[in-house]
């Protein structure tokens, strides 16, 4: 027994004595299929054959971390005058704009407290912890940079 159907949907027919499904409920599966394959379609394929990267043991910063605990050296987080300010603002800027540094050496920190300015951070080179406290004596001036800087061990 076939009975045509008219909806939202378009035109279609249905056998009721056979599988009892509504034009309704086909749409809704054919719908949760699409969606379903669309879903697969964006997961991203894994070339096979490929290792997940070996994982680094993490940095152990347990001596510089006691070190900032003491209270003897200055830290980032004290406060600064506006002087102090302009002079971190300036040297930053400098570190920024030379782009033949590693990224290491642009996050260095730069601690200016009256006038005297520490610089603390790994850097990849000698070359680039030289060129730092350049940049900062020639904004702070002669005999003002404490340079703390740390060369990085090299990767692996």
């Amino acid at each position: 027994m076939n009975k045509e159907y008219t909806g939202s949907f378009g035109r279609g027919s249905v056998d009721l004595a056979g599988w009892k499904r509504s034009i309704l409920t086909s749409a809704r599966a054919g719908a949760a299929l699409s969606l379903l394959a669309l879903s697969l379609a964006l997961i991203p394929a894994k070339p096979a054959g490929t290792l997940p990267a070996p994982q680094q043991p993490a940095p152990d910063n347990i001596k510089t971390n006691q070190r900032d605990k003491e209270g003897t050296a200055p830290t980032a987080d004290q406060r600064m005058t506006p002087e102090d300010r302009e002079i971190t603002k300036k040297i930053r800027l400098a570190v920024h704009n030379d782009k033949s540094l590693s990224t290491y050496a642009h996050n260095v920190k730069i601690i200016t407290q009256g006038g005297r300015v520490t610089l603390r951070g790994p850097v990849r080179s000698e070359e680039e912890k030289t060129n730092i406290e350049a940049k900062a004596t020639a904004v702070a001036g002669e005999g003002s940079v404490d340079n703390q800087l740390e060369i990085a061990p090299q990767k692996p």
